[in-house]
């Protein structure tokens, strides 16, 4: 273990007890515990992941007799991909999760409340169930904008609380929160400040935004998020979120397996730690590294990872560090389903992690060997080999002291991506490419081809594209691994036996709802 880092101590709350704390503080006063929704919202194609605890929840605020019940407390798992590059500061997380307080419905829903009690029972949990002295707390509220009148309302109500010394106003970017989406809710915030770090934001829906304009809602709501994370370093007098019990044995785990120097490399160890535990909760979801929104972003993670680790040709130390990561949350509920798919998870990170290091290894052999370094090339070989640009920059600056421009990088890349595209237009587009009898045939191979591969690797095995015409047959799947020569075997065993069979084909048009209730398997999405 590298001895100049120190584990912390002195830790005042673990962070399942804060979790406790708040669903029971809740649960007490008539909230209805709901379960973590899923990191890829269902139903919901406008946003990668989960991004924030009433996501699961946005339809509730215009129609909320659809809700569970008029109260509801979460702890919800979140991911933002739009601070990742921000990641390694003291601050910034890619994986997160947020507690909050909801109410849908009011006034006429019976046990729905708005913002007296909701700014009422703030201010009790933070000051008499976390204990948090009242002088360290201040408030703000929205000052008002043109079309807008300022929330005189909870202004007078954060007046009445006896403690709360301080009051700020605040404009619209600070404490009024919408989505800015035709027929969304939005209003007014109050947000509770610990010493001058925001932790508690309560949103206050009351209005719908409607043709361009903020309009009364007939149905009020409130909507509360404040971050495990940050509230966790708080209460615990802690600079960042690094220092609880939610990253420190990642952190100490990471220094153990890397050569990396505390004295010098803290914002690098932090990447690690917050890359690989997003990566382990999407991989606990069931994605697999690609090319392709959720997909692409857990392949960013696990090679952003490699690349900040200083130890690229041995990848076998992500293993402790995914360990570590999983025990953290092995005792929390929501989290179960880790401990559950562990043996899937390392498999899919360390797969990647392992195939992204064979790159940089051969891409460093071929990069001492180059004099002439240019962002043309740099998007060429990222194109081709998958070497990445801050790599090749590096080469560029040691051998040639140059520094490479990553805007013209990128406008090669984008070139080179139209090109690529027309020209696999023709060869490589998807689906039956002609209607002749063999390309049919070959059509009903695939059928076979996809059952056998289902049957062999596993029921996560799905189509994600094909090619089909008279000279050959190409077929796309899910499956993070290689097949084995065995697999391969077992495979066209399987297809060869039903061609034998000779079984009637047949062949009926139906909409996508009649297939997939006949059985059928398919891009249905598509």
């Amino acid at each position: 273990m590298n001895s100049q880092f120190a584990p912390m101590a002195n830790i005042l709350m673990k962070s399942n007890e804060l979790r406790e704390k708040f669903l029971e503080f809740f649960e007490k006063r008539g909230h209805k515990v709901i379960p973590s929704s899923s990191l890829v919202p269902e139903n919901d194609p406008s946003v990668l992941f989960t991004t924030a605890g009433m996501q699961q929840f946005k339809r509730y605020y215009t129609n909320p007799s659809d809700a569970p019940a008029p109260k509801i407390v979460t702890c919800q798992k979140c991911i933002r991909t739009g601070d990742i590059e921000e990641v390694g500061d003291d601050t910034h997380l890619t994986f997160f999760e947020m507690l909050g307080n909801f109410s849908f419905g009011y006034p006429e829903k019976e046990g729905s409340y708005f913002k007296e009690k909701a700014i009422k029972l703030g201010w009790e949990f933070l000051t008499e169930e976390l204990k948090i002295e009242k002088k360290r707390i201040h408030s703000t509220y929205f000052e008002g904008k043109t079309e807008i009148p300022a929330d005189e309302e909870s202004l007078k109500i954060l007046q009445e609380i006896e403690g709360l010394e301080e009051i700020k106003p605040q404009g619209f970017d600070d404490n009024f929160w919408s989505l800015g989406t035709e027929g969304s809710p939005g209003g007014p915030t109050v947000e509770y400040y610990i010493d001058g770090i925001e932790v508690w934001n309560l949103v206050f829906n009351e209005f719908n935004f409607i043709n361009g304009k903020y309009e009364p809602s007939q149905h009020k709501g409130v909507d509360t998020g404040m971050g495990l994370e940050r509230l966790l370093t708080v209460i615990n007098g802690k600079k960042d979120v690094y220092e609880t019990d939610l990253f420190e044995p990642i952190i100490s785990k990471v220094y153990d397996e890397l050569p990396l120097d505390p004295s010098r490399d803290v914002e690098y160890a932090r990447i690690v730690a917050d890359n690989l535990k997003a990566s382990v909760m999407i991989a606990n979801e069931g994605i697999l590294p690609g090319k392709n929104r959720e997909e692409y972003v857990l392949r960013r993670l696990i090679r952003n990872a490699i690349d900040h680790c200083d130890l690229k040709e041995y990848p076998e130390w992500i293993k402790p560090v995914i360990e570590s990561a999983i025990d953290v949350y092995c005792e929390a509920e929501d989290f179960a389903s880790l401990l559950a798919n562990k043996g899937k998870i390392f498999e899919v990170v360390f797969e990647e992690a392992k195939k992204y290091s064979e790159i940089l290894v051969s891409a460093e052999k071929l990069l001492n060997k180059k004099e002439n370094f240019s962002e043309k090339d740099a998007a060429y070989l990222h194109q081709t080999l998958g070497i990445p640009f801050g790599l090749y920059n590096d080469y560029s600056i040691m051998k040639q002291t140059k520094k490479l421009s990553y805007e013209k990088f990128l406008e090669y890349e984008q070139k080179h991506q139209a090109l690529s595209r027309t020209a696999s237009a023709g060869m490589f587009k998807g689906g039956l490419a002609d209607s002749g009898e063999q390309a049919i045939k070959y059509h009903t191979a695939t059928h076979l081809l996809q059952q056998a591969l289902r049957e062999v690797l596993g029921d996560h095995v799905a189509q994600k594209g094909s090619n089909i015409n008279v000279e050959r047959m190409r077929f796309d799947f899910t499956h993070p691994d290689k097949m084995t020569p065995e697999q391969i075997k077992k495979v066209e065993n399987i297809i060869n036996e039903k061609i034998e069979a000779d079984l009637p084909v047949t062949m009926a048009e139906m909409s996508p709802e009649e297939a997939k209730k006949s059985g059928a398997i398919g891009l249905f999405e598509h």
